[in-house]
């Protein structure tokens, strides 16, 4: 049976912050539009990542929409970092304050996109209960995130295991209760850190493998300060604006300082302000921290004597400090109680850097040095970063190329929205953008706000179609890279640079100037009349 066609102006592949946006943006424009979504719901990451203790970094007065200031002054949060279910709840609010449910077809796998450079359409293929259809679009946008792709290592015996597997970024919608269970967790990266605290407070005995222990700070969470709360809602627009130009997206400049100028009392009394004030701002106090491995070295060892100070058994506070990596160039993990909870009595530390993970076995695991069994094993090991989810799909652009053979060598594109050779083709916080390295929801708005932008001059101006020219996108991706070599970034084996997928291109993927920096440069794009594009 052949597919069925239909027609829109734009596809929008993902119903999280950023397709939820582009939908109310588009349609606000007088354009139609699609939103195919892969959940039996809305949410993106967060429909995903329901892992227990799965909880925002951001606070969340400034991780939501700055859109329309009706919606910030209406919704109320409850915490000072949102967990999964209120995230849940906002972007469920979202789409029914702003009707975008009649536009978004769930359930629904994006196969395939081809752009067919006779009609100047995106031929977009999905998949469904509903059977295979086929959209035509002038505009395909992908608001497929950063961290949607989950991925577990190809561990030898995986299959044989008799008991449950879960993965943090594939939870199951139903409560999984651990209790007395056997657990074991594998990895220690943000959402093992995260649901660590919580699984050991159910189960019978946890143990958790991990290969490189990362830095964390506390969150310092509790109900938001209603005091607080007044004040920003009071001063919401001031403050959403100073996080447009800031560095991080968020509504604080980062210290002005450099810790290497500071004397070693000063250095310590700021570094315990920001460690009780909570959240990862302790990798920003000072304005040396990325650049210099000396400056670094000073919150790295603050960050270690705190994990002396608070866990009991001098082995495990050894193994849980990290020294392959400087502070922030993994993005830090914000905790609760991650640390204390290998003081409790039910709950082992197993390193797998000296003994490595050999096998999973149908009663448990096998390092080379010991035999565990398990009820339950919890892989908390990640994502195929940034290019996961596009390279899922099978896009090709003019002439038929593949987006997966454009990017062999790792991922170029303009200012991380666009890419040569792929009309009418635009990415929200793509490679090659302050994405990761920002708050998120800042960042899409930003994207959204542009490519939306963007659209709306094509069509005033009689244009078809947008595609990058390959000299403009050489040359960004050549200051990407060079501002991130002027940084202590590439010195970690992070999932900035694909390190923690096999065979993945070693390419760090975000953009490290700045929110503020890259902002003014595509405003400055813009204002030229889109200078860097070729425009038909």
């Amino acid at each position: 049976m052949m597919a069925r066609v239909r027609e829109v102006d734009a596809v929008i592949v993902g119903a999280g912050f950023s397709g939820l946006y582009m939908l109310h943006k588009l349609r606000g424009q007088g354009l139609s539009a699609v939103v195919f979504e892969k959940g039996d719901g809305v949410g993106g990451t967060w429909y995903w990542n329901r892992y227990p203790g799965a909880r925002c970094d951001v606070e969340s007065p400034y991780y939501s929409y700055s859109f329309d200031p009706e919606l910030e002054q209406e919704w109320e949060w409850t915490e000072r970092y949102p967990a999964q279910p209120e995230l849940m709840r906002y972007l469920n609010f979202v789409a029914d304050r702003y009707d975008l449910r009649r536009d978004l077809q769930l359930e629904t796998t994006v196969t395939a996109a081809e752009y067919d450079g006779g009609t100047n359409r995106w031929r977009v293929s999905t998949s469904s209960a509903r059977g295979d259809e086929v959209t035509q679009a002038r505009f395909c946008i992908m608001a497929t995130g950063c961290l949607s792709t989950s991925r577990i290592p190809d561990f030898r015996g995986l299959e044989s295991f008799r008991g449950e597997v879960y993965h943090t970024g594939a939870w199951p919608h139903e409560d999984v209760d651990f209790t007395g269970k056997r657990v074991g967790v594998v990895g220690t990266g943000s959402s093992g850190i995260q649901s660590i605290p919580v699984i050991a407070a159910q189960a019978e005995q946890l143990t958790v493998f991990q290969r490189t222990p990362n830095f964390s700070v506390p969150a310092k969470n509790g109900p938001l300060d209603q005091e607080f709360w007044r004040q920003v809602k009071a001063d919401y627009r001031r403050i959403r604006e100073d996080a447009k130009h800031t560095p991080t997206g968020l509504p604080f400049p980062p210290g002005a300082d450099a810790a290497l100028e500071a004397a070693p009392e000063e250095r310590q009394r700021v570094f315990d302000e920001h460690w009780t004030l909570g959240g990862f701002r302790l990798a920003q106090c000072f304005s040396d921290l990325a650049v210099s491995n000396e400056a670094n070295e000073t919150v790295a060892e603050y960050i270690r004597t705190k994990i002396d100070e608070i866990v009991d058994d001098p082995e495990t506070a050894r193994l849980l400090k990290p020294y392959d990596h400087p502070v922030g160039t993994k993005r830090i993990c914000v905790d609760t109680e991650y640390y204390a909870t290998y003081n409790r009595p039910n709950v082992q530390l197993v390193d797998v850097r000296s003994a490595p993970i050999e096998e999973i076995t149908p009663t448990g695991l096998r390092t080379a040095e010991q035999e565990y069994e398990f009820d339950a094993i919890v892989f908390a090991t990640g994502f195929d970063a940034m290019t996961g989810a596009l390279l899922a799909i099978d896009i090709r652009g003019r002439d038929g190329v593949a987006l997966r053979e454009k990017w062999e060598a790792g991922p170029r594109a303009y200012l991380g929205v666009s890419m040569a050779g792929f009309p009418n083709l635009f990415t929200v916080t793509g490679p090659g953008s302050p994405s990761v390295l920002s708050n998120m929801v800042t960042s899409i708005e930003q994207h959204v706000d542009w490519i939306a932008a963007h659209i709306e001059y094509l069509d005033a101006n009689g244009l078809q179609s947008s595609e990058p020219l390959a000299e403009a996108e050489d040359a960004w991706v050549e200051h990407v890279n060079a501002l991130a070599d002027m940084t202590l970034f590439p010195q970690a084996n992070s999932w900035y640079l694909g390190a923690n997928v096999p065979g993945k291109p070693r390419v760090f993927m975000p953009y490290v100037g700045g929110v503020g920096a890259y902002r003014a440069k595509c405003d400055e794009v813009a204002a030229k009349s889109y200078e860097g594009f070729a425009l038909a």
